[in-house]
């Protein structure tokens, strides 16, 4: 097939959920919601952590961390699909397609990273909370918090930049709500097979030792609760991990299905439905998880609304 000039004003074509929807208004307002709620959420949950010094201990700045990964995972991507509707024809530049790219790999292997050292931090917290301090000081904590985002940014560069050097055909259609990898390399006019084994390949290595490490600190958590005197301390314990773990399921499911399984076992649609679920209805979801059932989120999220009627309306 005859290649065409990407770096000239062409692009792509994203055909996402809403081109094979027969209701695409319908899922169009469902979207939009979802975002509004994604924003609000998240941010009102980043704006309580910051501004409680109560919540300034490490297992919030983490969730803190999470709720901005969410949030621009979903700016990222739910904008430009949303643009899909009105305009019949999604596109989107080569460079823009790029940059998408980078920034939803960086902030997915980001956020894989930061779900263990989340399981470390409870695993402290429930087996050794006289040693709490000294292992999770707020210098271990950054270090943390650093580790996620340091290898996210090479991990997404590194893969930005192979994935877009392919020469690429005539059709323009990525048939994903977003520019992904292995969308994009269907349109390439060269042999990838060895580079998409080394995707998945890739994508297993960055999954699975979180994951071991997730179910190596829950074991070694749930066997401390199960000997724990209190009843009521066993019910705060495995409170708080079983929100960690809704979290955690919602996120590595969507990670094994697209970046683990072979592709014999990946259609359009599906990966579609998969990466819509993972884009706007998880970050809606994961501040409400980690904020309606913590009496401590809610106590500070009432200061905080509080402290601002008190500030406007002085006279109430």
């Amino acid at each position: 097939m005859e290649n065409w000039n990407s770096t000239l004003g062409s692009g792509f074509i994203l055909v996402g959920l809403l081109s094979d929807s027969g209701s695409p208004e319908l899922l169009r307002a469902i979207f939009s919601v979802l975002y509004i709620l994604a924003v609000i959420n998240n941010g009102l949950l980043l704006l309580v952590i910051t501004m409680d010094v109560r919540l300034h201990v490490p297992m919030y700045l983490m969730i803190g961390q999470l709720s901005l990964m969410d949030l621009l995972y979903t700016t990222v991507v739910t904008p430009k699909a949303l643009m899909e509707y009105p305009h019949r024809e999604n596109r989107i530049s080569f460079g823009g397609c790029a940059l998408q790219m980078f920034l939803e790999l960086l902030v997915g292997s980001a956020e894989d990273l930061l779900l263990a050292f989340m399981a470390y931090d409870r695993y402290v917290a429930i087996c050794h909370p006289l040693k709490y301090t000294v292992f999770m000081s707020p210098r271990v904590c950054w270090l943390m918090v650093a580790s996620s985002w340091i290898p996210g940014f090479l991990n997404a560069l590194g893969y930005t930049i192979y994935t877009m050097h392919y020469p690429f055909c005539k059709s323009r259609k990525v048939r994903h709500l977003f520019c992904e990898t292995f969308p994009l390399l269907k349109l390439a006019c060269a042999d990838t097979s060895i580079y998409e084994l080394m995707v998945y390949a890739m994508g297993a290595a960055l999954l699975i030792p979180p994951v071991v490490a997730i179910v190596a600190s829950y074991t070694l958590i749930l066997f401390t609760v199960f000997h724990m005197p209190s009843k009521e301390g066993r019910k705060k314990a495995l409170l708080t991990c079983s929100s960690h773990l809704t979290v955690v399921v919602m996120y590595y499911g969507a990670g094994t299905v697209i970046y683990v399984l072979p592709s014999s076992f990946h259609n359009p649609k599906q990966d579609n439905i998969i990466s819509a679920f993972y884009t706007a209805v998880t970050p809606v979801l994961n501040p409400l998880i980690y904020s309606l059932r913590n009496k401590e989120v809610m106590g500070a999220l009432s200061r905080v609304l509080g402290k601002y009627i008190v500030q406007t309306h002085p006279t109430l």
